[in-house]
């Protein structure tokens, strides 16, 4: 099976979405900004006052003017903490309210994938999207854009005010401006690629580790340890390079960045002392200059900082919006299906162009028949029954349902009329009731046990330490692989679809365990279409017909009696099955 790579936004579609972040949240944001912008005005009027205290002690000046200015230093000090205070409980709770957004939103884009999408795609690209992306995401709009957008408004606010000072002094400031330039724009050119490929390595690690832990038993029995381990140290030595190069970009950038804090302290000092020794200046303007540059710094070095993790939050956000770049895939027409009957005429299908897994499939299925799918490994039956439930949609040729091919249905409409359970099921953290309602929302505790029992799983339920409200999945209490798959299954019979296609559903089940919930759900779902793609033959002799699929193809249909007197591929998989 070809995997699918999951697209990344360009930097218009990662800008655009910043805007309309900002546009969404214009008020708090405002509000934000006015506080730190009020508390840097009251943070720029201490050297102000100071340069003004010394030029009036240097000369003639009385304590009333002394004691006056010193208030107003004091009063300026008080201001700043206290706006200080108020603007940053404003820009966390800010940060807070966009990362819990930015998070709602990256999860409404995965729910909404394409099923086929989420089967074919690279176990560590969505990993890695869902995780790694969406922290650092997280990190850069709770942090780094609140705190770029300060530190710049600070630095206007500050340069602003060396200007009023005194033109002449505020000149020396601007020569670190042409070499920060020049260094900022030589590293925002080299940096937006450098962590998309950073991004990149790891989701190669990480699907590199995806398939080496969960198979090592099995590299170790076939001797192919040192084989994974070569490919593990491959995709771990390109992570390294792509960090160790976005390293060496931050270091040669911060190298220029210190550099540059040196150059206009330094300058403003010694062209002041000219401007003071020639009379252009006073003392009080020279010292509030050097003390306005010096606060400078400090913005300046939180913008310049911040970029980088700017940079780290935009690759992200790009990988993050991509998911939703994905087309969909099903035109909804809002046709209903006139019945149950479900058909497929001529359907092919291929993983690859030009490799084709499924051939000219024709099959009919009535209203509550029962359908196995059986064949050797790697003949197309799993491929078959995600065509019937509608995850994949065929190369050529249709799925009906009532008349209606399945790809004009919506999702919702889809999953409400054909399900699909397979042997891969997920447990959620929380209570054993609510992994079961999620199936039908508002279920109450007397049909969640009656689903439970329909599995056979209502013994083992009810002696849980708190029933239906002991919690499960992560942390929770440990259900073993055959309860976690009567859970999946019990949510199978809540959702009561009138079709069901069951992937081996019961493959992990023990066979005791296995019959008893297949003649178990026979019995409720007697007057449902069930599509079961048989591992065990057993199953298959249960069915009102057996398909039995081999290269691709439907090569023998009929009842089990049938096919066992035609002496055909079936005869001769229950003959190997029983040992005969």
């Amino acid at each position: 099976m070809s995997r699918t790579t999951l697209p990344v936004a360009d930097t218009a579609e990662v800008r655009k979405h910043a805007r309309v972040l900002a546009r969404r949240h214009t008020r708090d944001l405002g509000w934000m900004l006015a506080l730190h912008g009020l508390a840097a005005v009251c943070a720029l009027l201490a050297p102000w006052l100071i340069g003004r205290l010394i030029d009036e002690v240097a000369g003639t000046t009385t304590a009333d003017t002394v004691n006056l200015l010193g208030l107003g230093l004091l009063v300026s000090l008080i201001s700043q903490a206290a706006l200080t205070y108020w603007a940053v409980q404003r820009s966390c709770r800010f940060g807070e309210k966009i990362t819990a957004e930015v998070r709602e939103d990256f999860v409404d884009r995965v729910v909404g994938l394409p099923l086929s999408t989420v089967e074919d795609a690279e176990p560590g690209d969505l990993i890695t999207r869902a995780s790694r992306d969406t922290d650092a995401l997280t990190n850069t709009v709770r942090y780094a854009a609140p705190e770029t957008l300060i530190a710049s408004l600070t630095c206007l606010f500050t340069f602003g005010a060396l200007l009023m000072v005194g033109p002449l002094t505020a000149l020396p400031s601007l020569l670190v401006v042409p070499l920060l330039w020049a260094g900022t724009r030589w590293y925002l050119r080299r940096s937006g690629s450098a962590y998309r490929r950073r991004g990149a390595s790891y989701v190669a690690l990480g699907d590199s580790l995806a398939e080496t832990v969960p198979g090592a038993r099995t590299a170790e029995a076939f001797g192919l340890q040192h084989w994974r381990r070569r490919a593990l140290d491959r995709d771990l030595a390109q992570a390294y390079q792509a960090e160790r190069h976005t390293m060496w970009l931050r270091s040669s950038w911060y190298l220029l960045v210190e550099l540059s804090y040196a150059v206009p302290l330094v300058a403003t000092l010694a062209v002041g002392g000219l401007l003071y020794t020639s009379e252009l200046a006073s003392l009080g303007q020279v010292v509030a200059a050097t003390l306005y540059v010096r606060q400078l710094i400090f913005p300046l070095d939180d913008v310049l900082s911040w970029t980088d993790e700017l940079q780290i939050g935009s690759a992200s956000l790009a990988r993050v919006l991509g998911v939703s770049k994905l087309p969909a895939d099903r035109a909804p027409t809002g046709a209903r299906p006139s019945g149950q009957d479900l058909t497929a005429r001529a359907v092919t299908y291929s993983y690859v162009p030009g490799l084709t897994v499924l051939h000219d499939i024709d099959l009919d299925l009535a209203p509550g028949e029962r359908l196995a799918v059986v064949g050797p490994s790697g003949s197309g039956k799993s491929t078959l029954g995600k065509l019937l439930a509608g995850i994949y949609h065929p190369g050529s040729g249709t799925v009906r349902l009532g008349g209606v091919p399945l790809v004009e249905l919506s999702t919702g409409e889809l999953r409400g009329r054909i399900a699909l359970v397979t042997q891969e099921q997920h447990i959620f953290r929380g209570t054993l009731q609510e992994n079961l309602t999620l199936a039908r929302p508002g279920a109450d505790a007397t049909e969640v046990r009656r689903a439970l029992e329909v599995v056979g799983a209502g013994e083992w339920a009810a002696a849980l330490p708190d029933s239906l409200d002991t919690l499960i999945g992560s942390t929770g209490h440990e259900l073993t692989a055959a309860q976690a798959q009567q859970v999946a299954l019990a949510r199978l019979v809540l959702a009561n679809p009138h079709t069901l296609v069951l992937d081996e559903a019961t493959a992990l089940l023990d066979p005791a365990t296995a019959r008893h919930t297949e003649r178990a759900m026979a019995a409720v779902l007697n007057d449902r279409t069930v599509i079961a793609i048989a591992h065990r033959l057993h199953t298959a002799e249960d069915a009102d017909r057996i398909a039995v699929v081999e290269k691709g193809r439907v090569i023998e249909l009929g009842s089990h009696h049938e096919l066992l007197a035609a002496s055909g591929a079936y005869a001769a998989l229950w003959r190997a099955w029983h040992g005969e």
